[in-house]
């Protein structure tokens, strides 16, 4: 059974940062890319960052550039997000999420809170 799940969110003073994390289990996690999306009160899903599987290319949206970095430990099937200087905008449910042969595949979500 594929299993996501997140955790590392928080309510978090603008400027502030966190570190998300995403336990994988289920499927081979180092063959397969990872993303993170995020989805504010009353809008869709929003795509946030990408990583290859080998975790050498990754990608972000335009709205975290330079401010949150994407990682993984393939030994430990584990994925991250560093978030940095945080934004109101930032608040959210934040979830891993992949492709799998079978389907696509999300956790339950952390919640990330930022206010003052």
């Amino acid at each position: 059974e594929v299993q996501l799940v997140e955790s590392g969110g928080g309510l978090v003073q603008p400027g502030g940062s966190l570190r998300l994390s995403c336990a994988a289990s289920g499927f081979t996690f180092g063959s397969y890319t990872m993303k993170w999306v995020r989805q504010a009160p009353g809008k869709g899903p929003e795509w946030v960052s990408t990583i290859n599987f080998g975790g050498l290319i990754t990608s972000y949206a335009d709205s975290v550039k330079g401010r949150f970095t994407i990682s993984r430990d393939n030994a430990k099937n584990m994925l991250y997000l560093q978030m940095n200087s945080l934004k109101p905008d930032d608040t959210a449910v934040y979830y891993c999420t992949t492709n799998l042969w079978s389907g696509t595949y999300r956790g339950q979500g952390t919640q990330v809170t930022v206010s003052s």
